[in-house]
């Protein structure tokens, strides 16, 4: 199959007083997996129903294969869908439900037979072609959405959520399939999703939204290391990064509502007010010159222990390993990885690109030796027991 790309440009879409798409920008190229994701209400569906012409633009350009299709019916878009609900036609069995374009379009009985048998075998439905969508599981249901959708032979296709409806096991097992999917048709891909998890295990891209506009647009792995912004680094990770307010203080910075000093001056003109970032895996158990959290909490999760803490008014999570035993109420000291921590302008909420790339020389929290420090607990100095 031809892979054809996809390139937005500044679309918008208003409903009178209401914004739900702000000049949106991103391209998807051909054969790429590309992912909406945002909360709910952060415009990524209505921008997939504008690329697929089920709503109309305000403004902005849609560009398929480098033609402006942005006022053109969805039938000339070289696109296929698959919705969320699947709509599959309950009185019809999986081969007419998979059919039913087909036949709207008038294609050739032989070639709808060949075209039927080929996407049945891709996905596993060949014993289930006689069978009522109320017949089949939810995975086989959402199977067969998706053949109508590749029966079409459209080098596009975009997908609304369409794993929502499945239980987690069979969730991941359908993100494995329809990722080796995507990659064996070369097909265009773009997915919608709410799920970090499936946007992260599948995508070449994310565009993340927010409000209605982009907020950033990268490849998972860098959008994981070096979100752009605040609203990035809490709605990338599980758990999110911790984001812990600084302000400034004579000769260094301070943690919101810690009176000792946290770290000196960092490199470079920054504003009066900023956050410091580290995620919760790049945490770990430092025996001297680490920071001084407060143990407010431990979640167990097997392999892994949630240890919620607290540091003046701000409030972090460590994700550390489950053979330290650390209770309520103690004091650890905790460090992070080289190039681990970021920093974020507390006004804009902007990522501090330079001021981030200093401080990850730093292999773990600035000392200060002014800096009263509690004891380490007796878990955490002599190591797992």
């Amino acid at each position: 199959m031809k892979g054809v790309g996809i390139e937005v440009r500044a679309l918008t879409k208003r409903w009178e007083e209401t914004t739900a798409v702000d000049a949106v920008s991103f391209s998807a190229s051909a054969g790429q997996f590309t992912v909406l994701l945002g909360p709910s209400g952060c415009g990524k569906s209505t921008t997939l129903r504008l690329i697929a012409g089920l709503e109309e633009a305000s403004s902005g350009q849609i560009l398929i294969d480098g033609d402006d299709v942005t006022r053109q019916p969805p039938n000339k878009r070289k696109i296929s869908m698959v919705f969320q609900s699947y709509a599959l036609f309950p009185h019809l069995s999986v081969a007419e439900n998979i059919l039913f374009g087909l036949k709207v379009r008038r294609v050739p009985a032989r070639e709808q037979s060949d075209r039927l048998e080929k996407t049945a075998a891709l996905l596993g439905l060949s014993d289930l072609l006689k069978r009522r969508p109320s017949q089949l599981s939810g995975g086989q249901q959402q199977r067969v959405a998706l053949g109508r959708a590749i029966i079409a032979e459209k080098p596009i296709c975009l997908m609304d959520e369409p794993l929502s409806n499945l239980d987690a096991k069979l969730r991941h097992e359908m993100r494995i399939e329809l990722r080796a999917l995507q990659q064996k048709l070369g097909l265009t891909m773009v997915y919608v999703t709410h799920d970090q998890a499936e946007a992260i295990s599948m995508a070449d891209k994310i565009i993340v939204l927010n409000g209605g506009r982009v907020e950033q647009a990268a490849t998972p792995r860098a959008l994981y290391e070096t979100p752009a912004s605040l609203f990035a680094a809490r709605f990338i990770g599980t758990p999110p990064m911790n984001l812990l307010r600084l302000a400034r203080q004579d000769g260094g910075w301070m943690i919101a509502g810690d009176a000792a000093p946290f770290a000196k001056q960092f490199e470079g003109p920054l504003p009066d007010e900023l956050y410091f970032g580290v995620r919760p895996e790049d945490l770990s158990l430092a025996g001297e010159g680490g920071v001084p959290a407060v143990v407010e909490a431990v979640e167990y999760l097997g392999a892994d222990n949630m240890i919620d803490c607290r540091i003046g008014t701000e409030r972090l999570t460590a994700r550390l390993p489950h053979h330290f035993k650390i209770t309520p109420g103690e004091t650890i000291r905790l460090t992070w990885a080289p190039g681990a921590a970021h920093l974020f302008n507390a006004l804009t909420e902007e990522r501090l690109e330079e001021a981030s790339r200093l401080l990850a020389r730093s292999a773990g929290p600035p000392r200060d030796e002014t800096r009263e420090l509690s004891a380490p607990p007796a878990s955490a100095a002599q190591g797992p027991r």
